[in-house]
C-alpha cells in the first residue's frame, strides 16, 4: 500500500478534480465514496460525498485527514479508484487477494492548463466531461469548438451527455473489470451518447470494451462508422439492422436503449434479460401500446381525457416494464433524464442484474398482473418474456 498512500498524497492538491471510490466490499458500509476539492474560507479542503444505501453523506477534511480516509477505505471497503486531474489522471484497482494495480497517465501540458476549476464551496457544476478541455468526438459533433469551449446551440446537449455519464458512473462498479465488456446501443441514431460512452469507458477509465450501436437508418449508421475509424476509436462498430431480429453476438454486459419508438423497446428489454446482460439502460418513447389498450370503467371519468389517458397509460408502460425486469432478476430504479429535445424531463429505466437469490418479499409478480387485468392490459414484453 506505500504506491496508493503517495498517490494519495500527491494527488491531494489544488490541481485534483475529483476521486471516485467504487466496487465496494460491503454495500451496507457503502457503494461509492466521491472526493473534490472545495475552498472553504480560504482554506483548501476536500468535501467527501459517501453514498450507502438510498441515503448520502457530506463531510469536509483537510489534506491529511482526507488522505489517511482514503487509504482506509481502499484497504477495508473499496476496490478500485478512479482519479481526475488537471495535470494527470489515475487508476487504483485492488484484486480479491489484495494485490495493487496502479496506472498513472499524465496530461499533456496545453491540456492541463485548459482544465481550470472554481474552487468555491458553492461553484457551478462540475462534470465528468469538463467544458474547457478539448475531446474529440465533442469536436467532430459540433458541441466543442477546437480550444474546447462550448458551442452555445449545444450547451444542453453538453448537458444531457454528462447526465448520461452520470448514470452509468453509478454502476461502473456493477460492470466485470477483468474482462473485455460487450455493450449494445439499441437505436443509436446519430449516436452521440453512443460515442460518449466509449469515450467515458475506454479513454477515462481504462476498460477493455466492444461497443456496437444498430440503427435501421443506413445514412446514420453509415456516418458513425466513418467517425468512429477517423477517431480511431477500435472496437466501436455500427451496424444497420432492426433490434426484434438482431442475432449479432451471444453474450452482453450492458445493453443501452434510448429513445427506441413504442415496442421497440420492449425488444430491446427482451434481448437484455435473455442474454442475461449485467446492466439495462433505457429511456423508452411514444408508448401508444397500452394507451390503445387501457379500459377500466372505474376510471373512466380520468381516460375520457384524451391527454389523461395518453400519458398515464405511458406511466404505466414503464412501470409495468420494470416490474417484469424485477420478476426477471433485476433490481430496478426510474430515474428523471434529460429528454432529446431538452425540455421536458424524461424517464429511464436502469435495472442491474441481481446478485444471488433475491427475497420474495422484493418482487410481486401477481401484483403487476393484477394491475394488468384490471386495466385490461396484455404488454408486449410480458408476452416476450
Amino acid at each position: 500500500m506505500d504506491e496508493l498512500r503517495e498517490l494519495f498524497r500527491q494527488v491531494l492538491d489544488e490541481n485534483l478534480i475529483r476521486i471516485v471510490l467504487s466496487n465496494t466490499r460491503d454495500e451496507a458500509q457503502g457503494t461509492k465514496v466521491k472526493i473534490r476539492p472545495v475552498i472553504i474560507r480560504g482554506v483548501l479542503s476536500f468535501q467527501e460525498t459517501l453514498y450507502r444505501g438510498t441515503q448520502v453523506f457530506h463531510s469536509n477534511f483537510g489534506k491529511d485527514e482526507m488522505s489517511h480516509r482514503l487509504r482506509e477505505y481502499m484497504e477495508r471497503l473499496f476496490r478500485q479508484a478512479q482519479v481526475d486531474g488537471r495535470l494527470e489522471d489515475a487508476t487504483v484497482l485492488i484484486s480479491k487477494k489484495g494485490a495493487v494495480k496502479i496506472k498513472r497517465r499524465r496530461k499533456p501540458d496545453g491540456k492541463a492548463a485548459r482544465e481550470q476549476q472554481d474552487l468555491s464551496h458553492d461553484r457551478t457544476k462540475q462534470y465528468i466531461l469538463q467544458e474547457g478541455t478539448p475531446i474529440d468526438f465533442l469536436i467532430e459533433l459540433g458541441v466543442q469548438n477546437t480550444d474546447g469551449r462550448i458551442v452555445k446551440a449545444k450547451y444542453d446537449k453538453f448537458r444531457q451527455i454528462n447526465r448520461y455519464l452520470e448514470f452509468i458512473e453509478d454502476i461502473l462498479d456493477k460492470l466485470p473489470a477483468d474482462k473485455t465488456l460487450h455493450i449494445v446501443d439499441f437505436g443509436c441514431g446519430k449516436s452521440y451518447l453512443t460515442f460518449a460512452l466509449y469515450y467515458y469507458l475506454h479513454n477515462l477509465q481504462q476498460r477493455d470494451i466492444h461497443v456496437t450501436g444498430l440503427d435501421l437508418k443506413k445514412d446514420v449508421i453509415m456516418r458513425c462508422q466513418k467517425l468512429a475509424d477517423e477517431l480511431h476509436y477500435h472496437n466501436l462498430e455500427f451496424l444497420q439492422g432492426d433490434i426484434s431480429s438482431f442475432q449479432g453476438t451471444e453474450h452482453v454486459d450492458m445493453v443501452v436503449s434510448l429513445h427506441a419508438c413504442d415496442k421497440a423497446t420492449d425488444y430491446a428489454l427482451e434481448k437484455a434479460v435473455k442474454w442475461g446482460a449485467g446492466v439495462i439502460l433505457a429511456v423508452p418513447c411514444c408508448q401508444h401500446e397500452l394507451n390503445q389498450q387501457i379500459s377500466c370503467s372505474k376510471l373512466q371519468p380520468i381516460l375520457k381525457y384524451g391527454i389523461i389517458k395518453e400519458r398515464m397509460a405511458a406511466l404505466i408502460t414503464d412501470a409495468i416494464r420494470a416490474n417484469l425486469l424485477e420478476e426477471n432478476g433485476y433490481e430496478t430504479q426510474i430515474l428523471e433524464f434529460i429528454d432529446m429535445e431538452h425540455t421536458p424531463k424524461n424517464l429511464m429505466i436502469r435495472a442491474v442484474k441481481a446478485s444471488g437469490i433475491r427475497p420474495k418479499s422484493a418482487v410481486c409478480p401477481d401484483g403487476s398482473r393484477e394491475v394488468m387485468e384490471f386495466l385490461h392490459l396484455n404488454p408486449t414484453l410480458k408476452e416476450l418474456l
